[in-house]
Parts: structure tokens; sequence; C-alpha cells
């Protein structure tokens, strides 16, 4: 059972750098076969030829850690119109005929992230309404982690890539960092429904190693319920999809910018509704599994021959799983791959006798 409260001497520090590592061709080969691999009006390096850039504000005034970009005008005009295509292909699968009426109001830029993204705001010029989605260097790393988002967790995710640029949609929600500032102890929120989410959340995590899910990294979708209030917490960075080689970086309960939840699972859950609710989050995989099996299994399977970390970090993870589950079979791998295959199948085999036995995915 995985404690929440577990304390660790070692410091959960993710790697400040991760590189990119390529799209390869048997990536590339399901990407197109599942309708991810979309030919692209503009690309990452179109958006790099600003002239000028801004800082951004927030609402209080402080640094949003992104700039406002510029181009020359011959420039604008041709990103104006391919960027609205592109939200066209996120959001209408390429039907062009609703486009005359939305323009781009605006482009930012963020130099921090590894894959230093461009925010695209588009705007209704009818209305008003403004919705963004994203562009980024291709990574293999964050293709696998949306795909393992759309296919094993609650949430469905619009992405696209084309050569070297991958296309996000935004996913909306109250970032972890400012749901901590502002909700979690404001007398509305129900603080035992939270706490259930976080653990779930936690456990989804972990199971398919997605790795640095501090506070701002995931962002919390409020929804009204019959007499109260449901929360859904969504990841939005996958860039660390299996690349770190510590057991706790996968674990959101770890991070001292969670610690808040953590405080708050500590002190409405016992153990006993823990482990329920971690039992509750792999039967709801293992269905999702079975459903998408076939999907699943190739992905897994091109991960499996991937290169998406170093060995010196794969060595370290799957001697910390082997002990943590006492299960050889992981240092039999060599992979991260391989890592998350041995994984899922470590966590989810004891519910599997749930799902009827040729619809299983066998590994």
């Amino acid at each position: 059972m995985i404690q929440i409260n577990q304390e660790d001497n070692q410091p959960n520090i993710p790697s400040k750098k991760k590189p990119i590592y390529p799209i390869n061709s048997d990536l590339r080969k399901y990407l197109k076969h599942w309708g991810r691999e979309v030919n692209l009006p503009v690309h990452y390096e179109d958006l790099l030829r600003f002239t000028y850039s801004v800082p951004l504000k927030d609402k209080s005034g402080k640094d949003a850690y992104w700039e406002t970009v510029s181009y020359d005008m011959r420039e604008w005009d041709y990103l104006r119109d391919g960027l609205v295509k592109v939200y066209a292909i996120i959001k209408t699968e390429g039907d062009f005929t609703f486009i005359d009426h939305l323009d781009v109001a605006r482009i930012d830029f963020c130099v921090f992230g590894n894959s230093q993204p461009f925010r695209i705001r588009i705007v209704n010029r009818f209305n008003g309404n403004y919705d963004h989605y994203y562009v980024k260097r291709a990574d293999a790393s964050r293709v696998y982690g949306l795909e393992l988002e759309h296919l094993l967790s609650p949430n469905r995710i619009a992405f696209y890539s084309n050569y070297q640029t991958l296309i996000e949609e935004h996913i909306p929600g109250i970032p972890g960092d400012e749901f901590v500032k502002n909700y979690l102890n404001h007398p509305d929120t129900n603080q035992v429904r939270f706490a259930k989410e976080f653990v779930k959340f936690n456990e989804r995590c972990f199971m398919r190693l997605l790795g640095d899910i501090r506070s701002y990294n995931f962002v919390v979708d409020i929804t009204p319920d019959i007499e109260n209030i449901q929360y859904r917490i969504r990841a939005i960075d996958f860039d660390q999809q299996c690349y770190e080689g510590r057991k706790n970086l996968y674990l959101p309960q770890f991070f001292k910018e969670n610690y808040p939840f953590v405080q708050i699972v500590s002190k409405l859950l016992n153990k006993e509704s823990i482990e329920q609710y971690q039992a509750e989050e792999r039967t709801k995989v293992v269905f999702r599994l079975a459903s998408s099996r076939w999907r699943i299994k190739e992905l897994i399977d091109i991960m499996c021959q991937d290169t998406i970390s170093t060995p010196e970090k794969i060595e370290n993870l799957k001697t910390e799983l082997a002990d943590h589950f006492k299960e050889i079979s992981f240092l039999k791998a060599k992979t991260m791959g391989q890592i998350v295959k041995i994984q899922l199948k470590q966590i989810l085999l004891k519910k599997l006798k749930l799902v009827p036995k040729n619809k299983r995915y066998k590994h």
C-alpha cells in the first residue's frame, strides 16, 4: 500500500533540465495510425521569429513567467492565418467553415519550461470569447505522457504532432498552487471530497510513472454536484513521463509544494479510506486498459524499445521499485518503457480478475 504520509529523508527535487527526446519512426507511425500526426500550417520554428517581447503580468501585477511576443506585419499575417487553422484542427478536425470570425488575440512565450512553449489565445471577434492552445517542441517523453493520460486517466486530451512541433489543447482548471492559496481552506470547499480525489490522483500518477507533478503542474476542476461539489485533479505537464530515477518523484504526495494537500488527507482520511480510494482508482484503470488494450499494447511495445531516460536513472528506478514491491522482475528491465510495463502489471494484476480473459492486456 502507498502511504500518503510516508516520510523520506532524501530531497524530492526533479532534474533541473530534461533533454528533449526525438520521436522515432515507430512512434511516428503510431501517431499517424491513431490520427495524432497531421499536417500543420504553422510550426514551432515559425513562432521563434518574433521581433521583441514584453513580460506578462498576472491580475495582481506579479510576473507570470510568460512574455507576450510581437512580429513584423508580414510575419504576423502569415502566422495569424495559420494559427487560426491550427485551432480548427484541434476543435473540429480541420473543418475551416467557422474560422472567419476567429482571430489571434495574443501569443505568449515561456522561456522556463523544458519545451519552451508558445501559448496562443484565439478570440471570437463576434462576442469576445477566447480560448487557448499550446505550440511546443516535439518530445517523445511528452507524447508518451499525453497518450497514457488520454488512455488510462478519466480525461480525454487533444494533441497533434508534425515533424518537430507538438500542439496541445488547453486544459482548463484552477492551478494547484492557486487552489492552495484561495480555495483549499475556503468554507465552501468540501475538503473530504478533495482529499479523496488527491489520493486517487496520486495513485494515477504512480501507476503510469508520471513525474514532477508539483502543485503548479496540475489543475483542479470544480463541478457542482447534486448537493455539493466534486473535484477532479488533472495533470497539465507531461514531459517528465518516466524520466526520473527516483520512485518518490512519481508520487505527488512527496513534493513540498503539495504538502497542504497531504495535510488535508492525513487529517480527514483514515488508513482504510485511503486503501479503498486507491483500490477504486486501480479498478477504473483496469477497465480503461481493457477497453483500449490493443492501442495501449502497441504504445507500450514502442516505448519499451525507445530511449527516453539515462541508464543511471533506469538502473536506480528499477532497483527502488523492486524493493518497494518486493518484485525482482523490475531488475530485468533495460528501458523506462519496460519499467512502465512491469509497473502497470504489478499494480493492476490483482484487479484483472474483474475483466474477462479475452479482453485482458497480456504482458
